[in-house]
């Protein structure tokens, strides 16, 4: 898995409990974090050099566990690993699921300017037919703010609510948080909501996803007697990344610095 930085833990950690016996391969772009105001030629670039290293790890899936990366890069990647392992993002599991869970009723969905901006879910959602009507909203200061440790707090209570009355996500029905950072203010966003809005967390769809296609491709992992050992690398390390990993993955990691990019 690669996400531009630790935001992409959610993931892993949602991935982990569904799978207990996959080996977790994970790099975070700390160097280069957010993606989500970087070009697309930038985050393709950055991708395909991670995919080179994971790759090299043997991974047998690579998932974009990003937003941003998955709307830029997913195609690329794709073909550029070819035959070498299997490709896949964060995107499609959820958009299935909006789909088939709300045809004909309108979705807001929020997430980084590149997510936003690149339109991939509205195109996703228009292909299924589904009658879906998407309201999207560019939210640039949640994922830093998260990534700060600001949550669950009266500060990230007023952006927040700053964010979502909006005129945009005026008589939602849904929220699809689409960013792997948001799971982590999920609950103050339902507050926000006081049940009238579903929020839906991508990360348990993508989860969910993964299992279901190692099994179709008999890639699944055979149950050992020891739990596999995970890797979590990142190309900057500070010692807030290591904090916050607590936080995203739900334990204690341990870090590797890997300079990818010196």
């Amino acid at each position: 898995m690669f996400d531009s930085g630790i935001g992409g833990l959610t993931v892993a950690r949602a991935v982990s409990r569904l799978l207990p016996h996959e080996q977790l391969i994970y790099f975070g772009d700390t160097a280069h974090l957010p993606y989500g105001d970087k070009s697309t030629a930038a985050i393709q670039a950055y991708s395909i050099k991670i995919c080179d290293l994971l790759l090299k790890q043997q991974c047998k899936v690579i998932m974009i566990a990003c937003n941003s990366a998955s709307a830029a890069a997913y195609e690329l990647v794709r073909e550029y690993v070819g035959s070498k392992a299997r490709v896949l993002n964060v995107i499609d599991p959820i958009v299935a699921h909006v789909g088939k869970a709300y045809a004909g009723r309108a979705v807001g969905l929020i997430g980084t300017k590149q997510t936003v901006n690149s339109n991939v879910y509205k195109k996703k959602l228009d292909d299924l037919d589904a009658g879906v009507q998407l309201h999207s909203l560019a939210t640039p200061l949640l994922a830093p703010m998260i990534e700060e440790g600001f949550f669950n707090n009266s500060v990230s209570d007023k952006i927040i609510q700053n964010y979502l009355t909006n005129p945009a996500l005026d008589d939602i029905e849904a929220l699809v948080l689409a960013c792997t950072h948001y799971p982590m203010i999920k609950e103050q966003i339902a507050h926000f909501y006081e049940g009238k809005v579903e929020v839906l967390d991508a990360s348990d769809a993508v989860a969910t996803h993964a299992q279901a296609y190692l099994e179709e491709h008999n890639l699944a992992a055979r149950p050992a007697k020891k739990p596999p050992t995970h890797h979590f690398y990142v190309s900057d390390f500070t010692q807030s990344f290591e904090e916050s990993t607590r936080i995203f993955f739900g334990q204690e990691v341990h870090l590797e610095h890997y300079p990818l990019w010196e």
